[in-house]
């Protein structure tokens, strides 16, 4: 950030501030959030997170929970808090697209935006830019605009736990190519500084319902067609069966990976057939640039080896439109 002297000037007087992330937040986007609400209470700010819809539910235990707002359940407090705000954080996302109807309420508004990101192609909507898509998470950036701006020690035990899990859940538990020495740097002083790993991760990750076991057994067993001859694999899901097992906010989160984990398999695709649209997540490995498949194809983006996107075709059209442009690829994909 080049203006980060300007920034910091905003802030040593006391704001209103709204912070906002994109549709349907992960761990990423509600723990930079919310690592990101705590640091600025601390200075002594009128702060309030207000997310476009609902999250997982293995998120609701981050401190700070009980305080956000979801746009569609108070959408009179939400408009009111954005037209009355001094200054915006949008967190994790970098086109007001990505936050549904709020985004023209957050371009609307006279508030200073800040745009802390780690996504290619930024749509230049913010007066302040935080963005580098080598980080492994927005929490990454959080916490280095947090040091950048000389207040490393206001990061106390809530802070810490929330950045935490924004960068433990973005970097696949520090697997992914972007997890870099510096960000195990980062971990060890959160660690420091209080967040208690094997606890984060086990909020996370050892939450299933005995529900969505039963529907990860079913979409690997009877969903997943896999592709040996371009190391490809795709599941797909209809909404009987997301009906069926009362699948909820977070439950398919994840999934894709699991195509992705079979030995020999560079792509793996999931989709999700939510009823008004299909929502499409892309993973790869190596090289492969599933967000180039994801812009091309599905008006989607984001990350070379994780990325999503959107279809307005029928279910079935969209699986067959997939196997339509694999060939488009495969000589890339036997690599």
């Amino acid at each position: 950030m080049h203006n980060i002297n300007e920034l910091k000037s905003l802030l040593s007087e006391a704001k209103k501030i709204v912070i906002t992330t994109h549709h349907k937040p992960d761990g990423d986007a509600m723990g930079s959030s919310l690592g990101l609400y705590h640091f600025l209470l601390s200075l002594g700010h009128q702060v309030h997170l207000v997310t476009p819809s609902d999250y997982p539910y293995f998120l609701h235990w981050l401190p700070g929970n009980s305080e956000v707002i979801d746009f569609q359940i108070q959408a009179d407090k939400s408009m009111q808090l954005v037209t009355e705000a001094d200054l915006i954080f949008c967190t994790d996302f970098n086109a007001l697209s990505r936050i549904g109807a709020l985004g023209e309420l957050v371009r609307q508004s006279a508030a200073k935006k800040v745009m802390i990101d780690h996504h290619l192609e930024p749509e230049g909507f913010e007066d302040f830019t935080f963005w580098d898509v080598r980080a492994c998470a927005a929490a990454e950036l959080v916490y280095r605009l947090i040091v950048t701006l000389g207040y490393g020690h206001h990061i106390d035990k809530d802070i810490a736990t929330c950045l935490y899990t924004g960068i433990m859940t973005d970097s696949g538990s520090f697997r992914f190519p972007s997890t870099s020495a510096e960000v195990h740097r980062i971990i060890a002083d959160l660690i420091d500084k209080g967040a208690n790993n094997s606890r984060i991760h086990e909020l996370i990750y050892d939450t299933n319902t005995e529900n969505r076991l039963k529907f990860l057994g079913h979409v690997l067993s009877q969903k997943m067609v896999i592709m040996t001859e371009i190391n490809t694999a795709y599941i797909y899901i209809d909404q009987e069966e997301l009906k069926k097992y009362q699948i909820v906010t977070g439950d398919t989160e994840g999934i894709v990976n699991y195509a992705l984990s079979i030995n020999g398999i560079r792509f793996a695709i999931l989709v999700v057939d939510r009823g008004e649209a299909r929502k499409l997540s892309f993973r790869s490995k190596g090289e492969f640039p599933a967000n180039e498949v994801a812009k091309k194809y599905f008006e989607g983006g984001g990350h070379r080896n994780a990325a999503g996107g959107i279809s307005f075709l029928s279910l079935s059209e969209t699986v067959a439109k997939i196997k339509s442009i694999l060939p488009e690829f495969e000589e890339m994909l036997k690599q």
